[in-house]
């Protein structure tokens, strides 16, 4: 009987416990969602940055908070679970109030619109970014996303070895047939020098960019892949790169390149603004060149565009705004730029960026990178044709098999 009392008893104190923790949390919660003891309005602030950039994060939400006295922005760090937190709170209903985002396609959704409040604000304020970050951080066209920071692609070329050779740099409005013969007499198996290397398996999302500058691209408007996959133009890029490999002027990477072009026997690599400390670091004397074109058609660059955006769920959507205004503002913006590359025309022309014999490639490809869609943007099942694409490359680029770019993207183009 004792134990039976005792059992209740438990049972009782057990209950009371969970009921006070739920409420805790329930409690917790709200306070998140809604105000701090102190009355402000609490957002909540998702990044995926870490590290130094997680330290100036720290710092600039401190900032904003310590001049808003209505509002609290608590910072939470992802870091390498991001996209696992994030699609998880979206599923409970309880996604971050603003945070940042890359991949609009896959979480649309779930996401505010931001045209009416990029129209309350002026022309003035939305001409203030560059015209081809709108498109990257959009979907279903509208505005999903404020612009944070981009990189384009250059070309990364070893000044070094152009010197040895007695190679001019290239310059703006070179060609890919120019940049064939530069790498072929960069080449120099004796002392183990490549003119070229790229990935054997490079990202789907990027490659498309050579594409675009050859007048096609993966697919159409509605995401067919047939006649556009496997056009002519499109067989013509894939047939270029592969004949580098065969007349041996170029190397695929097991990786992104980046390991071969630090070694200082390779002389051209290209890729976006992540690698300029890397290869500094290196010790590699490097300069930058927009990328080459094709002929009658333009040197086009994909975007790797950051943004913040605001839960579509938020029950703080004004005060969300506010700090997503500051977020992208030209005092966050400036600070940030050892980090990334600033997006307001206001800060490149006051930090003379566009003087800069490095950065202003960047932005000279920006500009002429507008109005270009990534097939991510409109292929509903871009996860799976990525996949798919990942297969071409390999049967394309793969040294061992080098298989007939037509034959493979045909096949690939009718799944």
């Amino acid at each position: 009987m004792k134990n039976k009392v005792l059992i209740k008893k438990l049972f009782a104190l057990l209950t009371i416990f969970s009921v006070l923790m739920l409420a805790a949390c329930g409690s917790n919660k709200d306070n998140n969602a809604g105000t701090d003891k102190d009355g402000k309005e609490v957002v909540r602030f998702a990044t995926w940055d870490s590290e130094d950039s997680l330290e100036l994060q720290k710092q600039l939400v401190e900032k904003f908070n310590s001049e808003h006295d209505n509002i609290k922005v608590v910072l939470e760090a992802y870091g390498s679970d991001y996209d696992t937190k994030i699609a998880a709170g979206m599923g409970a209903k309880d996604a971050p109030d603003v945070m940042y985002m890359w991949n609009y396609p896959q979480y649309k959704d779930a996401l505010e619109p931001l045209d009416s409040y990029i129209d309350k604000k002026g022309a003035d304020y939305k001409g203030e970014f560059y015209d081809a970050l709108w498109n990257y951080n959009s979907a279903d066209g509208q505005i999903l996303g404020l612009p944070v920071g981009y990189t384009t692609h250059v070309v990364y070329y070893n000044k070094d070895l152009f010197d040895q050779k007695g190679i001019e740099y290239p310059k703006a409005g070179w060609t890919w047939n120019d940049f064939r013969e530069i790498s072929k007499k960069l080449t120099d198996p004796a002392k183990k020098q490549t003119g070229f290397v790229f990935s054997g398996k490079p990202d789907p999302y990027d490659f498309e960019m050579y594409l675009w500058g050859n007048g096609t691209a993966y697919a159409d408007k509605d995401g067919n892949l047939a006649g556009h996959l496997n056009s002519k133009k499109s067989i013509e890029v894939f047939k270029m790169f592969q004949d580098m490999l065969k007349d041996k002027s170029a190397i695929t990477s097991e990786g992104s390149g980046t390991t071969e072009m630090k070694s200082g026997k390779v002389g051209m690599f290209i890729n976006g603004a992540w690698y300029l400390d890397t290869f500094k670091e290196a010790g590699i004397n490097y300069g930058v060149v927009e990328v080459p074109s094709f002929p009658g058609g333009k040197n086009v660059s994909v975007i790797s565009s950051s943004g913040v955006a605001m839960s579509k769920t938020s029950k703080h959507k004004k005060a969300a705004f506010e700090f997503m205004e500051y977020w992208t503002g030209a005092e966050a913006n400036k600070a940030r730029m050892n980090y990334e590359l600033p997006v307001l025309k206001s800060i490149v022309k006051s930090e003379k960026l566009n003087e800069d014999p490095i950065k202003s490639v960047f932005y000279s490809m920006l500009e002429k990178s507008d109005g270009f869609t990534p097939s991510s943007f409109v292929i509903d099942d871009w996860s799976t044709v990525s996949d798919e694409l990942n297969l071409v490359f390999e049967e394309i680029f793969n040294p061992s098999t080098l298989q007939d770019p037509k034959t493979v993207l045909d096949e690939a183009a009718q799944q």
